[in-house]
């Protein structure tokens, strides 16, 4: 019982951690990456679709995007929601058959602004990793009348070394995205 906590607990951290390094990615570097548009949201007839869903993205060149749209009609809404979107950045144009998106260089100040966005998801993901710990400790605590003390006390140490672990892959991963920002 107290194994089958611990492994869906572990499965819940790692599923946070990706999170979190998806969620990292989507903060720009010097670079235009694709995954910098995995988070916008078009509204296409109405309903909120996701860009990846209504275009193909290529990266020709390192500050240079080009999303070619499925449905030609979608141009002008993927254009706005490109450009509606916080802390890209980007300068969308459109030639009637694609979409090229141009990003800015950064500046000092624009890189340290990232960093602490970064730093924010970060604490974000981190708190998320807690609260699994803490909902599997409540879990743990449930079944004091089934197994042991002794028991109880292993597995909470284990869960424990769990969490920090997940919280140490977070940081990690947030001190990657950290050098990658500040990189000139």
């Amino acid at each position: 019982m107290i194994a089958d906590v611990l492994a869906e607990t572990t499965s819940r951290m790692t599923r946070a951690v990706e999170a979190a390094k998806e969620d990292f990615a989507t903060v720009r570097t010097g670079r235009a990456n694709p995954q910098m548009f995995q988070k916008v949201m078009v509204d296409y007839y109405g309903s909120p679709t996701p860009l990846a869903q209504l275009a193909s993205l290529a990266n020709p060149e390192a500050r240079s995007l080009l999303i070619t749209p499925y449905d030609k009609s979608a141009l002008k809404a993927i254009e706005q929601a490109i450009r509606d979107m916080p802390n890209l950045g980007a300068n969308p144009t459109n030639d009637g058959n694609v979409v090229r998106v141009t990003m800015p260089e950064l500046t000092a100040e624009r890189r340290k602004e990232y960093v602490k966005i970064v730093r924010s998801k970060g604490e974000d993901a981190k708190v998320h990793v807690r609260g699994i710990r803490r909902k599997s400790k409540d879990e743990l605590d449930a079944l004091k009348s089934d197994v042991g003390e002794d028991e109880i006390a292993r597995g909470e140490k284990e869960l424990d070394a769990l969490t920090r672990q997940h919280v140490d892959l977070i940081d990690d991963a947030l001190k990657r995205k950290e050098t990658e920002l500040l990189e000139v």
